[in-house]
């Protein structure tokens, strides 16, 4: 049984008016603008639950995390208006108010429609597809004494009244009209009163009415025209399976890749009747795997040695028809399943999800609580506030071992299958996927050294739990296979994990969080007897985090003679490429570096050897790339044929860090001299083959992807490259 969305007799006195004061209801029909710029989505089936996450929060996720980690989707919390509960018996603006909802405006305690647009935007931008919690089977509970929403919506439940819709009493089932019972579900095992009766005094929807899933169906086609690619319905165990398909036959395909959207329905687990369990549903779309959930708990709660036997569990439906997860909102609260309050446990399982091959995986995301019915973090009027990573909330997805497990997850994907799998005691295993990937874990207090049959080909692997690989090795951990098997020490409650991705020595992973050392230079004295100066301009692509700004420092006093208090600050106008320029001593090689000061004065030194700059009579420009050492870098110059309406420019962006990552807020820009040609010359890795595509932003910073799939370039052992395309 639901406890969850159990609506109370609320106290206090009516919603302060000032909540509803100056909000302007957007109409609900026709609203959502189609998305016209295609995007490429990340090819991946996981997804980060980020429960009650607000708008801007999930963007800034999808754009600094998700998308570079790899992620397929990220799913969000309910997005229509709600009930604003000022006071209840779980305190203030509990969780499950955004359960009940009033209207289906994009007006919410997570954001305004303009902010959910822009977040659902830069979610495809970073490659992230958007899945909405849809609440499509009830509406605000009969039994609610405050009666307005968080646009300033009222309603009148006990007359089943929510005119913003609108919903009437007829659109509801009642005793004697759709309900055998009284209002509520007394047996649930009876499928009448299942779909016919109030789940928990919440307003039933007649969803067999034509002219009601006409409107829940505008509702979704809304949310689908604002670009969301698929919806975790909620209780859509108590909607008949045949008005649930009539409703999504009236859907549109997505905006972003013309095709259905994405379905992952909640059927509560519990019931004897086949009717009511979940692989009943399938024809419908995917299920919340609630089973598999509860056996994970109860392997790492005992003995992990019984995962070997996953595929003997009593699971809710095939993994082909699954949409799995190690906990929810409402499992974790039950204490069913394993959650954040479970430690390593915890992150373990969620490894473990990621790499055992049953459903689309997903990785749960919120806040903290101590009480069951707890609000997320807001303010006093229940708007929740920005997610800080920490005591509040949870940020498990941002992690470098489970970013490193979306990635292992994408290159193992095509194999369906465990091999390899071993037991070296009751807490730590190993096991393979194929030749993509293999994994160890170890649930115990201290570390384990085994040798395990990994089905990988010969090379040396970085452990993707602790760093990526980068050009000189590793960032973490490696391990060396040999004739397919690898000696592996895996420390205490930890995992080892690596795949073919995911080599030593070639280049970031798709979830770079590197570590740069801090080396020592060797201050070089200028010559005194030479002093006539040349100008060196300086670039620099260089990624930086608000707060921090790149400098250059060398063995000259025009350099700051390797002092860091004296470096040369470079302007960040070209971002991410920054620029600066110093008169040089003539006739010289000159050593240097790039740093990153923050507001505090930490100094952060490149980790590649000193670079040099041989000067002479006239002026010098060098072109570099943070952490890509002289030796190992090249240029490449990048024509696109592309034109534009004003205040909108071109970018380059692809599969290398010194090309963004990925990630659209780190693309080059393009000069535009030669228009419609625009051009710009990079400093990328010799003898790398990478992908890429060129963007445009306009002066709203909205970015459009070319059509069509990525570009893939090749460099050589040369010293220079260049590449001429038309925009797509």
């Amino acid at each position: 049984m639901q406890w969850r969305r159990r609506p109370r007799r609320w106290r206090g006195i009516t919603l302060a008016t000032a909540l509803a004061a100056g909000m302007v209801a957007p109409a609900l029909l026709g609203a959502g603008a189609p998305a016209t710029a295609a995007v490429t989505l990340n090819d991946s089936d996981v997804t980060a639950n980020l429960w009650e996450w607000n708008w801007d929060s999930v963007s800034a996720a999808c754009t600094n995390h998700l998308g570079p980690a790899g992620y397929g989707a990220v799913q969000v919390a309910p997005p229509q208006e709600s009930v604003s509960l000022p006071t209840s018996d779980d305190g203030v603006h509990p969780w499950w108010e955004v359960y009940q909802p009033v209207s289906y405006k994009l007006e919410s305690r997570f954001g305004t429609r303009a902010e959910f647009a822009a977040m659902v935007t830069a979610c495809h931008a970073a490659g992230v597809r958007v899945y909405v919690d849809a609440v499509v089977n009830h509406m605000a509970g009969t039994n609610n004494s405050y009666t307005t929403g968080y646009a300033g919506t009222s309603f009148s439940p006990t007359g089943y009244s929510y005119p913003a819709v609108p919903f009437g009493y007829n659109d509801f089932h009642h005793p004697g009209s759709g309900c055998p019972t009284g209002g509520g579900i007394n047996d649930w095992n009876n499928e009448a009163q299942v779909t016919g009766c109030e789940l928990l005094s919440l307003s039933d929807l007649r969803t067999g009415d034509e002219s009601v899933r006409n409107k829940i169906a505008a509702y979704l086609n809304d949310l689908i025209g604002l670009g969301v690619d698929g919806f975790r319905v909620d209780a859509v165990k108590h909607v008949s399976k045949p008005d649930f398909a009539a409703i999504l036959g009236k859907l549109n395909n997505t905006a972003a890749e013309n095709k259905r959207p994405y379905v992952a329905q909640e059927i509560f687990d519990g019931a004897s009747n086949p009717a009511l369990q979940a692989a009943a549903f399938t024809g419908n779309g995917d299920v919340l795997d609630f089973a598999y959930a509860k056996g994970i708990r109860s392997a790492f709660q005992g003995s992990i040695s019984a995962l070997a036997n996953v595929g003997n569990w009593a699971l809710d439906a095939p993994s082909a028809n699954v949409f799995s997860m190690v906990t929810n909102h409402d499992l974790e609260r039950d204490g069913v399943v394993l959650s954040y309050k479970n430690g390593t446990d915890y992150v373990l399982a969620n490894y473990f999800a990621l790499a055992y091959p049953h459903g689309k995986p997903s990785v749960y995301d919120s806040f903290t609580w101590s009480v069951k019915g707890q609000s997320p973090p807001a303010d006093g009027n229940g708007y929740v506030t920005d997610t800080v990573c920490g005591a509040a909330w949870n940020c498990l997805t941002q992690t470098t071992g489970i970013k490193g497990m979306v990635g292992w997850h994408n290159a193992a994907k095509s194999v369906s299958t465990v091999s390899n799998f071993t037991t070296t005691n009751s807490n730590v295993i190993g096991f393979s996927r194929g030749d993509k990937g293999w994994i160890g874990i170890n649930d115990s207090g201290s570390a384990s050294t085994a040798t395990y049959q990994t089905g990988l080909a010969n090379g040396v692997y970085c452990d993707v739990i602790t760093g990526v690989p980068d050009d000189d090795g590793c960032t973490g951990s490696s391990v060396t296979v040999s004739g397919g098997s690898a000696t592996v020490t895996i420390p205490a409650n930890s995992a080892f994990a690596v795949h073919v991705n995911a080599k030593s020595g070639e280049g970031p992973s798709p979830s770079p969080t590197p570590t740069t050392p801090t080396p020592t230079p060797t201050p070089t004295p200028t010559d005194p007897t030479n002093p006539a100066t040349v100008a060196a301009n300086f670039n620099v692509y260089a990624e930086t985090v608000p707060g921090e700004n790149v400098y250059v420092v060398g063995n000259t006093a025009a350099l700051g003679s390797w002092n860091t208090a004296n470096a040369v600050q470079l302007s960040a106008s070209g971002y991410p490429v920054w620029t600066g320029s110093a008169a040089l001593p003539a006739n010289t090689t000159v050593e240097y570096k790039f740093i990153k000061k923050t507001a505090g004065g930490t100094v952060t030194w490149e980790s590649n050897p000193n670079r040099t700059v041989a000067t002479g009579t006239s002026a010098v420009t060098v072109n570099n790339s943070w952490n890509l050492a002289d030796a190992n870098a090249t240029a490449l110059t990048f024509n696109v044929n592309a034109t534009t309406n004003p205040g909108t420019n071109v970018y380059v962006v692809g599969s290398l860090p010194s090309l963004g990552s990925w990630n659209p807020a780190h693309a080059i820009p393009l000069s535009a001299t030669g228009y419609p040609v625009w051009s710009r010359l990079t400093i990328v890795p010799k003898n790398t083959t990478f992908q890429y595509k060129f963007i445009k932003k306009d002066a709203n910073g909205t970015v459009t992807w070319e059509n069509g799939g990525n570009r893939s370039y090749g460099t050589g052992s040369g010293g220079s490259y260049s590449v001429s395309a038309t925009w797509n």
